[in-house]
């Protein structure tokens, strides 16, 4: 008998990785059940896309009402007013006391992209500096920003050329700020003239990486460098942005702003949709028809971003985020005697993950990271893992999430790790 999962093996591409075989064929809020009718709690929100949670009343209702009125007619022939509409609400939200300005793409990927075309045609200059451990997308430019070779550019080369790379402030892994500083005053003394620098991209938490946050200091002075050398600052905020920090924007957990930032994930609800949100006379830089794209700005998608963001003012979801974080982080906090192999729980808000070590050793433990994940998808618990040593689970769960099932999944996640060390 031919399975789902032997179907897709034939069909589908094998650099299209999966995570788990579990086939989806509904979802609600936090829960997934698959097409045999099994139940699962989802920790992963597609990566950080459906922080309102699946299918959220309010996000559908919107779609529905958009669909009855026009799917498509592309904005740069036909434009439309919820696309200006949702361009003024997030020039108003994203921090910076300045004029600013939005343009709408696709995905993740894509917003990186054009992030880096404006910087570069507003500085006239070509490099750009991003940083070890990061993830901005698997397009050319976005792997070539990326500071992660498996599995995003083992055998893609070559890589775009002028994108350079320092070490992220990272003390658990030996990095300091003071050290990830002093690579950059190298690298511009060695390599790389900053009258040549266009942009420098930074995610305020990493992702992939492994959810470590740019301390407050390191983002001050990289502030500082931008300004001193005419450097454009970007914030990719695709996997950080939307309430999931407890802020709106993670940047606004720092006393800076960025020049531009890059959106997607959590804007559209599910649907996609991403952003670049920036300084006026930047994102004014390019000439028209020099930015865009036939789905930018996709009007259903739009539609779910309008009910998304009333949705987290509403729900005050960004509370939410910093009492479920509280929760999670206390309860692996209590595992620390039982688990040696805990090494670190962090995480702003509800941004949250824990690492794990070989017990006893400063060796970074994936083995049994992915041990712990396989024991909770054995109990209906869905997680992802990340980090450049894959020994970090991560937890993305909807911060709509009800009471009762986040307390269901800490008790999973609790007896999964335990049953790790098994």
């Amino acid at each position: 008998m031919t399975t789902l999962s032997d179907r897709r093996t034939a069909a589908i591409a094998k650099g299209v990785g999966v995570t788990t075989q579990i086939y989806a064929d509904r979802a609600e809020n936090a829960e997934i059940w698959d097409k045999e009718g099994n139940r699962y709690i989802d920790f992963a929100a597609g990566i950080a896309v459906v922080n309102t949670g699946h299918r959220h009343p309010r996000v559908i209702e919107a779609v529905k009402a958009q669909l009855d009125r026009f799917t498509h007619t592309c904005h740069q022939v036909v434009p439309y007013e919820n696309y200006v509409e949702l361009a003024e609400r997030l020039n108003t939200l994203l921090p910076g006391d300045f004029a600013k300005k939005t343009i709408f793409a696709t995905t993740g990927a894509e917003a990186v992209e054009n992030a880096i075309k404006i910087a570069r045609h507003y500085t006239k200059r070509p490099a750009v500096i991003a940083f070890a451990g990061g993830f901005h997308g698997r397009t050319f430019m976005g792997m070539a920003l990326t500071g992660k070779v498996q599995p995003y550019k083992a055998g893609f080369g070559p890589m775009m050329n002028d994108v350079w790379h320092l070490p992220f402030p990272n003390p658990l892994h030996g990095v300091s700020a003071e050290e990830s500083l002093a690579a950059l005053d190298r690298l511009f003394k060695a390599d790389l003239e900053p009258s040549r620098v266009a942009a420098i991209i930074i995610e305020p938490v990493q992702g992939e990486g492994g959810f470590y946050e740019v301390p407050q200091n390191f983002m001050t002075t990289l502030r500082k460098v931008c300004d001193d050398n005419g450097i454009v600052l970007i914030a990719d905020e695709v996997q950080t942005g939307f309430a999931r920090t407890g802020k709106m924007f993670a940047m606004q957990h720092h006393n800076v702003a960025a020049d531009i930032v890059t959106m997607a994930k959590g804007l559209g609800g599910g649907l996609p949709i991403s952003a670049v949100t920036g300084r006026a006379d930047i994102m004014d830089s390019p000439n028209p028809g020099g930015l865009g794209g036939t789905y930018a700005g996709n009007p259903l998608a739009v539609a779910a971003a309008h009910a998304v963001l009333d949705v987290i003012e509403d729900e005050q979801l960004c509370d939410r985020a910093m009492r479920l974080g509280g929760r999670l982080k206390q309860r692996l906090a209590a595992l620390r005697d039982a688990v040696p192999e805990i090494v670190d729980i962090r995480g702003p808000g509800f941004m949250n993950a824990v690492e794990f070590n070989v017990a006893g050793k400063d060796e970074p433990n994936p083995a049994f990271t992915n041990r712990v994940r396989e024991e909770a998808l054995a109990r209906g618990l869905i997680l992802l893992t990340c980090g450049v040593y894959g020994n970090v689970v991560r937890f993305l769960a909807p911060l709509t999430i009800p009471d009762a099932v986040f307390e269901e999944a800490l008790d999973i996640l609790e007896a999964s790790v335990l049953a790790a060390r098994a």
